[in-house]
This record gives C-alpha cells, sequence and structure tokens, in this order.
C-alpha cells in the first residue's frame, strides 16, 4: 500500500487532485485508517488513474469519466478514444499553426504601411493560355479558406492528367471568381498548361482569354504569406489610377518541395476610369 503522496508521485498527479478524485468518488483510496484519517492506495488503482487521466483530456468532465469507468470502458475502446482525440488535436495544431503565419503576414503588412515596395511591379499585357483545370468552391477568398481547397483541387487535378496521359506544358495557374450562389463563397479554378484539345469531362481544358492590361508582382516564398506582396500590388494600383477588374491570377514560375522556396507572379487585371 502506498501513502497518498507515495501514490501521487507514481501517478505523476498532484496530492490535491487525488483528494477532490476522492470526494467526488471517481478514485477511492484502497484503505483510510480510522484513527488518522490517512488515505492508502494500492498500486493496482494505478490503472484506474490512467483511465481517468486519459479520459479527462479528452475533454470529457469528471461526471462524464465516472459513468464512462462505471460501464467498464475496455481497453480497445479508451484506446479509439484516445486516437481520435489526437487527430483532433492534430487538426486544431495545424489550424492554430495556419492562423500564426497569417498573423504574421498581417503584421509584416502593417509593418510596411507607408513603405510598400510598389517599384516591384511591372505593367504588361497576358497572353491566352489554354489549360487544364477542376473548379470547386471555397466559403471566401480568405487563405483559411482557398487552402484547404486549391491543394486538393491540384492534387486530382494531376492524377487525372496523368491518368490521361496528358503532361503539362507550362505553369500552373490558380485564378478566382465569385461564386455564383453567392454570399461571398469563391468559385476556385486550379489549372495547369497544357497542349490538349478543348474538352468537358474529367477535367475541362479550355482557353483562358488574355488580360490586355495588367500589374503583375512577383512573390518569393509559399502563398500562406502572399498578403504583403498582394497588398504592395494594391497599392501600385491605386496610386497609379487604376481600378482592380477582377481577382488576381496567381502563375506558378517554380514550385519545389519546399514551399518556401515557391516563386509565384501575381497578374492582376486593371481598368482605366
Amino acid at each position: 500500500m502506498f501513502t497518498i503522496g507515495h501514490f501521487a508521485r507514481h501517478g505523476r498527479v498532484s496530492v490535491r487532485m487525488l483528494r477532490h478524485y476522492d470526494a467526488t468518488g471517481l478514485l477511492r483510496p484502497a484503505h483510510v485508517d480510522p484513527a488518522t484519517g490517512y488515505r492508502y492506495y494500492s498500486a493496482a488503482q494505478l490503472a484506474r488513474l490512467n483511465r481517468v487521466i486519459a479520459l479527462k483530456d479528452l475533454g470529457l468532465t469528471l461526471q462524464q469519466v465516472q459513468q464512462i469507468l462505471d460501464e467498464k470502458v475496455t481497453t480497445e475502446e479508451l484506446r479509439a478514444m484516445l486516437r481520435l482525440r489526437r487527430a483532433e488535436l492534430e487538426v486544431a495544431m495545424t489550424a492554430a499553426a495556419a492562423r500564426l503565419v497569417q498573423v504574421e503576414a498581417r503584421l509584416r503588412s502593417i509593418e510596411s504601411e507607408g513603405h510598400m515596395p510598389t517599384n516591384d511591379v511591372v505593367f504588361k499585357s497576358v497572353p491566352a493560355m489554354r489549360v487544364a483545370e477542376l473548379t470547386a468552391t471555397a466559403a471566401s477568398f480568405g487563405p483559411e479558406d482557398i487552402g484547404p481547397v486549391i491543394g486538393p483541387l491540384y492534387d486530382e487535378l494531376f492524377r487525372r492528367l496523368d491518368t490521361a496521359g496528358v503532361t503539362p506544358a507550362g505553369p500552373g495557374v490558380a485564378y478566382y471568381e465569385d461564386a455564383p450562389e453567392g454570399g461571398g463563397r469563391i468559385t476556385v479554378h486550379a489549372a495547369v498548361q497544357v497542349a490538349a484539345p478543348l474538352q468537358d469531362g474529367a477535367y475541362r481544358v479550355l482557353d483562358l482569354p488574355p488580360v490586355d492590361q495588367a500589374a503583375t508582382i512577383v512573390h518569393r516564398g509559399s502563398m500562406d504569406t502572399v498578403l504583403p506582396t498582394a497588398q504592395a500590388l494594391a497599392f501600385w494600383i491605386d496610386e497609379n489610377g487604376y481600378r482592380s477588374a477582377g481577382y488576381p491570377r496567381e502563375i506558378n514560375l517554380e514550385c519545389p518541395d519546399n514551399r518556401d522556396d515557391w516563386v509565384t507572379e501575381l497578374q492582376a487585371p486593371v481598368t482605366k476610369p
């Protein structure tokens, strides 16, 4: 038998926590000395303690934990619960990391206020381009909504092209439109230049029209960090008396495995008022 202090050390919990579990009936001591009131625990009780901590870390209340333990959850059932919680935490961590990247991008834009590098903008016309594409709808034009849509879309497009024996003939081209259903939703076009007949099937092959007037700028790095570059382009458009005529196209000039080494040209169609 172990004193409450020794049992707490073996279980890697606090004495106060064990006292609370005793008070709630979640984990009673194996023995309480009637004269001193000292609590004693057995090594076998570590099994129940481990289950209590694991279930509590799943986000369950102590009442829910007690109900599950009273129903004698099996080791395999507990393992399944832990796997599910681990997957949920991994998703949450990925989402939190993505939010941090966007916060940093916003911070860089804030720090650049008043001295955006608009001299990097090139004004030019963009020729027509034949592309193969797949489309999907994103909830908004925010990176948190575009990213999860466009990545899998490109993966599927390249899979279908490979199945059809079609080899890309040029860069990837991502472009965007307001979705017909409105509500701020965006139609995402994941496209790549090809030399293939026009078609509508497993993927669509179409001719992207030329852009007579485009303000363009090259972004170096992951598209998760494109915000300062995109806003430098917006400053140039405004300062030079133009108006935006649609969403910028994104031309993937270089896409190595390391996303931080990507090179992407933003092509914003513009008009004069």
